[in-house]
């Protein structure tokens, strides 16, 4: 009887993993921090520009302004940097962040302010969907890593959210040692580093992948319909707190279905309906991401307008009891950077259950709770930060067409930015002029409902279930 003969042939040996190099991470993520910063750290300085040129309630444009320019930058640059490289996009997006840093300290009005936030909001917006464009390019020359890099996609995240966290402690340190206009000035050195580090560690755009793209391919009608929309719906959102403007609802939904019209029928349109109707996981994503941001970005605005009004904090010593929540968006980002890999459901379970644990607990805030009590619900509301952010974030990256990551990730930021205009005006709706304990009270209640909506969705979703790394 024959023995079986030992099988010769060898099995294809997969490449061994590589770690994203550091110095091609670092300029990405200084970066993509300054879009999250400089949403931020406005919101302790608020008050202090509104003494300063005598302003009303206006002055919530300088939150506004920044948002809708960086909804409608965001997929822009991320086209760009589809059609010409994300390199030079990221250069680009750089120097628009020095020239508003540098000349809004000089604003002779708020409408000059305002007009500087804009340009910083286009300026802040490249470096994200460049930086995600740059990661699929490395992750596609590096196979051995599998379906997605999660240390890098963990490292933005993480960036973003603690800067997100630490703008108010930082802006209100700003504030209160310098004036206003350092939270300004603060961007002209980190600009300055991230476009040295790139010069020197981010690898040149391959010159195949330079196209000639015309002024009509990028849709400026579609931008214009868009902004439009966007400034309709925000015109009649902060109007609701005293007369609404029912015009602005009638503007909103005709710039809409003409924006729906166009998009239809463009050849490359601003926002690809038909692309995100065809991918239901990534339509949901952007919703989901929407929503995540109405509840984050409420308390990042409301509690430091609370401290200030309501408990007689300065600046500088809010923004200090925000610090929790910059904290508490690091560690969690770490933690969820390692369960990724099972799948973002379970992360987004976890950042969802704990949002709506940290908004109820607002309603148990009022003039006269201990300041420890603050600190401890700030850290709670901390917990979610990184949790949400990188679930919807691997979602997007797993779902998105590889040759569209760059629009599909300025797609994602733009859903970010809807949702915190809309939070905006949420807390222009609730809280007002006076960020007393009702005001307070009555956004926790909103923003509670919220929140149970997104785990609802998050644990019984289908497409969720199976979102683990198979490569």
């Amino acid at each position: 009887m024959a023995l079986p003969t030992a099988r010769t042939t060898t099995e294809p040996v997969p490449p061994a993993p590589t770690r994203i190099p550091l110095g091609f991470l670092t300029p990405i993520v200084l970066g993509t921090l300054l879009n999250a910063l400089n949403s931020s750290m406005i919101a302790v300085a608020l008050l202090s520009i509104q003494r300063a040129f005598g302003a009303g309630a206006e002055v919530i444009w300088l939150v506004s302004g920044l948002y809708l320019a960086t909804a409608v930058a965001q997929p822009t640059m991320g086209r760009l940097a589809d059609a010409f490289g994300p390199r030079r996009i990221f250069g680009i997006g750089l120097v628009l962040v020095l020239f508003s840093a540098a000349a809004a300290p000089f604003a002779p009005a708020l409408g000059w302010l305002i007009a500087a936030r804009v340009v910083l909001g286009i300026g802040t917006s490249a470096a994200y969907p460049a930086g995600m464009s740059m990661i699929r390019d490395w992750a596609t020359a590096h196979p051995g890593n599998g379906s997605t890099p999660t240390g890098g996609l963990g490292a933005i995240s993480a960036a973003s959210q603690a800067a997100v966290a630490l703008g108010p402690p930082l802006g209100g340190v700003l504030v209160q040692l310098v004036d206003w206009r350092a939270i300004f000035w603060v961007n002209v050195p980190l600009a300055l580093t991230a476009m040295v580090m790139a010069r020197i560690w981010l690898p040149a755009d391959d010159p195949a992948r330079r196209s000639s793209v015309t002024l009509r391919e990028l849709d400026l009608p579609g931008m214009a319909l868009f902004t439009g929309q966007l400034c309709g719906l925000m015109l009649f959102l902060l109007s609701l707190s005293d007369r609404p403007r029912w015009w602005a609802v009638a503007v909103f939904v005709v710039l809409t279905a003409a924006l729906i019209r166009r998009e239809l029928r463009a050849h490359r349109p601003f926002v690809d309906l038909r692309m995100i109707a065809r991918n239901r996981p990534l339509a949901a994503t952007y919703v989901r991401c929407m929503a995540t941001y109405v509840v984050f970005y409420s308390i990042t605005y409301a509690l430091p307008q609370w401290l200030q009004q309501g408990r007689g904090l300065s600046e500088s010593q809010s923004g200090l009891v925000m610090l929790p929540v910059a904290v508490l968006g690091i560690v969690t980002t770490v933690w969820a950077t390692g369960l990724v890999g099972r799948g973002p459901r379970t992360v987004l379970i976890i950042g969802s259950g704990a949002l709506c644990l940290g908004s109820a607990a607002l309603a148990l805030f009022g003039s006269s709770v201990p300041i420890w009590q603050v600190l401890v619900i700030a850290a709670v509301l901390g917990l979610p930060n990184g949790f949400n952010s990188l679930g919807n974030q691997t979602l997007m990256y797993r779902t998105a067409p590889a040759e569209q990551i760059g629009t599909a990730s300025g797609l994602l930021r733009t859903s970010q930015y809807i949702g915190a205009n809309l939070a905006s005006a949420l807390v222009g709706i609730a809280v007002g002029t006076r960020a007393d304990d009702s005001g307070l009270h009555l956004l926790a209640a909103v923003i509670t409902g919220i929140s149970l909506v997104l785990l609802l969705n998050a644990a019984t979703t289908r497409h969720l279930r199976g979102a683990g790394d198979r490569g």
